[in-house]
């Protein structure tokens, strides 16, 4: 009987570990091989031809802590997640809000504010170009009614940055609604009744019991956020390719400049560790500091 028991115990295991095998082959393959050969490059030159890389320890790094584009990117970046996380977020739970309610229109706004979020961000920034073209797009039909001057939005360097922080958002904002309409959908009734009988007035009854009940909602919007702000990248290259003067360039159009244009892959891999790295504490920060201060039940 033991030696059945244990033969069926090792069938078990085999057949959980061959249907385990397709996904474990797909995260070595795709996640975790790449992310060691990124790291093990960036000690590497990059290869030249048929010369291949030599070791070079940390003069890819050294290389980087030199270079004025990278912090330039590093400062562009702090102010875009800056921007983006809170407003986006904040833009998200008023949506949520307005939509939850019993109000006309409320399927055809659910599906407004979360159209952005289906289109592609190529897609999305090409809808703004129209809107930021000198002379001819909407922005400027606008402020030229108002008898404003007319403005590169995009040319600047003082607006380039707003410019395409303000397309994020306005992509992001519509995502994040639908987790914090589905959070709110998942609230008892009972709880708005007893506050209205209570006498409480609305805002009080937001702060004091629905935005604490929220706060694991927030938490993964939060996490979503950050990386989202690290990683989009796509609008550059249709509205300003990082320009003008790298005034709207952002860390990772920076690693593929780096990376496909200039070929220099040892470098961009130096790029990768560093962002990765801070991507991942930023993470394990929030999951395991913050989540101490959000209440599940």
């Amino acid at each position: 009987m033991r030696h059945d028991a244990g033969g069926s115990a090792a069938r078990h295991a085999v057949n959980a570990w061959l249907l385990l095998l397709p996904a474990l082959v797909l995260l070595v393959a795709f996640t975790h091989w790449p992310a060691v050969s990124t790291l093990v490059d960036s000690f590497y030159s990059t290869p030249k031809g048929s010369r291949p890389g030599v070791w070079v320890g940390l003069e890819n790094y050294q290389v980087m802590v030199g270079d004025p584009v990278f912090w330039k990117a590093v400062r562009n970046n702090l102010w875009f997640a800056g921007a983006t996380i809170p407003l986006s977020i904040a833009l998200a739970l008023v949506m949520a809000l307005w939509v939850n309610e019993r109000i006309a229109g409320r399927a055809f706004l659910r599906m407004a504010y979360f159209t952005p979020t289906v289109l592609p961000m190529i897609a999305v920034a090409n809808i703004w170009l129209f809107f930021y073209t000198p002379q001819y797009g909407l922005l400027e039909q606008i402020t030229g009614a108002l008898g404003l001057p007319s403005h590169n939005w995009l040319g600047s360097p003082s607006t380039a940055l707003g410019a395409v922080t303000l397309v994020a958002i306005w992509k992001e904002a519509g995502f994040f609604m639908i987790f914090y309409l589905a959070a709110l959908q998942t609230l008892n009734p009972s709880l708005r009744e007893a506050a209205a009988i209570e006498g409480a007035s609305r805002w009080y009854f937001f702060r004091r019991v629905q935005w604490p009940l929220l706060m694991p909602t927030t938490l993964f919007v939060l996490v979503n956020a950050f990386i989202n702000a690290f990683r989009m990248v796509d609008h550059l290259f249709v509205l300003t390719r990082g320009g003008p003067d790298n005034a709207s360039i952002l860390l990772l159009y920076h690693l593929y400049e780096v990376g496909f244009s200039f070929w220099d892959t040892a470098y961009a891999s130096a790029i990768t560790v560093v962002l990765v790295v801070v991507l991942a504490g930023i993470a394990l920060f929030q999951f395991f500091v913050l989540d101490r201060k959000v209440h599940y039940k």
